[in-house]
């Protein structure tokens, strides 16, 4: 229930910094090859934390027609047909963690520097919110400089850097982040204690 009413408003239009026309929705059933193809313009190095190669076409059916939104949610930003960007909201239902979301970002390589991750984080956050999440959490590898400047723009905090430690599929060191976000509100303590 709170899930649909975050997303009655998608599809959304919107411009990008540089004023591309662009549109936000969650991830289609129809969306397995041009997810397949964003995926493999994003460098190997940016999707360190997909668990699944890119390179096997069968995990995008997957994704696409078994999406467990409850789960994963996936926002997509389109340029036209072309998927620009990703960010997705992961959730756990059980657990120490269960109050905490997880949210991974890609942006194609020609979007890059307009706003394509900052853009679906916020969305995101606010998805995070109306579902009732009290912190999200975000994990890259030090690399990342432009996704980690999007996610401080909007509120998130460095965690956590651990130097050389997540290995690429190549066995080559990067280094580990881990930043979050408070989604607690000041109204939400009105009142508390006195």
């Amino acid at each position: 229930m709170m899930l649909e009413y975050a997303l009655e408003k998608f599809p959304i239009s919107m411009k990008l910094r540089d004023g591309t026309e662009c549109m936000v929705r969650p991830l289609g059933k129809r969306d397995e090859t041009r997810l397949h193809k964003f995926f493999l313009a994003v460098p190997e190095e940016e999707r360190l934390f997909i668990k699944r190669p890119v390179f096997d076409r069968e995990i995008f059916k997957e994704w696409c027609r078994h999406a467990d939104f409850e789960r994963n949610l996936p926002l997509l930003m389109l340029h036209g047909q072309k998927i620009i960007g990703e960010a997705t909201l992961h959730q756990r239902f059980g657990g120490w963690k269960r109050h905490i979301g997880l949210i991974t970002v890609l942006t194609h390589p020609q979007y890059r520097g307009r706003d394509v991750a900052k853009i679906l984080v916020a969305e995101q956050v606010e998805i995070a919110r109306v579902l009732g999440l009290r912190r999200l959490e975000a994990e890259l590898n030090g690399e990342r400089k432009v996704a980690i400047r999007a996610l401080e723009q909007i509120g998130f905090q460095h965690l956590m850097k651990l130097e050389d430690y997540v290995l690429d599929m190549k066995a080559v060191t990067h280094d580990y982040v881990l930043m979050g976000m408070d989604l607690r509100v000041d109204e939400e303590y009105a009142g508390v204690g006195g």
